[in-house]
Formats: structure tokens, sequence, C-alpha cells
């Protein structure tokens, strides 16, 4: 079984653009991945929340990429400060005793960016500290891949996944598990 010291969770964001403080974290899926009751690294506990932008500055191209409506977000979404309050204390409630949470994300430190500089623009801490595990450079290194052939449409071929579902792709809940997905395969072939 891999290393027992971490509590890993996939973490997914939808952005209203490309950079933190310019652009705002619209959405954020994380699973729980953890030993199950045989022991064996799974999919757990889920979190999703929609955020309420805080930046005036929208980007229409990465709208249309994640599907989400911006004034119905700017009405009805989670103002950050108490999504990530929520975040922090599903982070706590999830994380296995001895075990300190780590942020993993598929091409971690763009999710990673969001995420940490939200925390700290609300003066709060980051329950996943200052580091990420990146399943794309994690992928490169076991499967002895190029950078540039660490996709997911080429992961799900070489550990036996399911492809992604088109139909739910950029879905920050979606995106999350299947990301946890990949993490499980990934840290098998660690040993």
């Amino acid at each position: 079984m891999p290393e027992t010291r971490a509590t890993y969770y996939s973490v997914d964001i939808e952005c209203s653009g490309t950079v933190p403080a310019l652009y705002d974290m619209i959405s954020l899926g994380a699973v729980v991945v953890a030993p199950d009751a045989e022991g064996e690294l799974s999919p757990g506990a889920t979190f999703y929340t929609e955020l309420r932008p805080e930046s005036p500055t929208v980007d229409p191209g990465a709208m249309k990429v994640n599907g989400l409506d911006i004034e119905k977000l700017r009405r009805e979404g989670t103002p950050r400060r108490v999504a990530l309050e929520s975040l922090t204390a599903w982070v706590a409630a999830t994380c296995r005793p001895g075990t300190k949470p780590v942020f993993v994300g598929h091409n971690a430190p763009f999710d990673w960016s969001f995420v940490a500089y939200s925390y700290g623009v609300e003066g709060m801490p980051n329950p996943f500290g200052y580091k990420a595990l990146d399943t794309k450079a994690l992928a490169a290194g076991a499967l002895g891949l190029h950078w540039f052939d660490t996709g997911k449409e080429i992961l799900d071929k070489k550990l036996g996944i399911e492809a992604e579902d088109m139909s739910q792709k950029h879905r920050a809940d979606y995106d999350a598990l299947y990301q946890a997905k990949i993490l499980v395969q990934l840290l098998k072939r660690q040993g």
C-alpha cells in the first residue's frame, strides 16, 4: 500500500480567467483519496461549492469552457470566505488521524494557485499548506512519459480507467473525482 502519512485531496477548480487576482475561482470540487475498509486507496467523501465572483474581469473563453453562469454566480454564489471556511472544516473533518492533508491536482500549479490566492486574500491559513502534488508530473515519472503525453486522454488508456465523460468535463466535482481515479492508479504503481 502507498505511503499512509498523507490524506490526499484531489482538487479541481473552475475560474473566470487564467490567473488569480485578475480573475476568480468560481467553483471548487474536492475528493478525499484514502484507504477504504480493505486498506485499498480509493476515492471517498466529496466537497463542492460555487463561489460568488469578486473581480469585475471575466474571460468569455474561460466561461465558455466551464459553462457556469457568471451573473447567476454574482447573485447566488457562496461568498469566498464562507466557501473557504466550509472547505477548511471539511478537510479537518475528513483528514485521517495522524496524517496531513495533501492537495492533488492534474496540473496542480494552476488549481493550487487559485486556492492559495483565495486563502491568502482572505487572511486565512490554507489547510493544504504551500505545496501540491501534481498528477501530470507524477505520471511523467511513474510511467516514463514525456510531459506532453500526460493528458487525461492518454492516461486513461495507460492506467486502465474509463475515458472522461465529456458531458461532465470542466465541472469541478466531476473533474476532481476523475483525477482521484488517476491518482489512485499512479500511487498503486509507486508501490
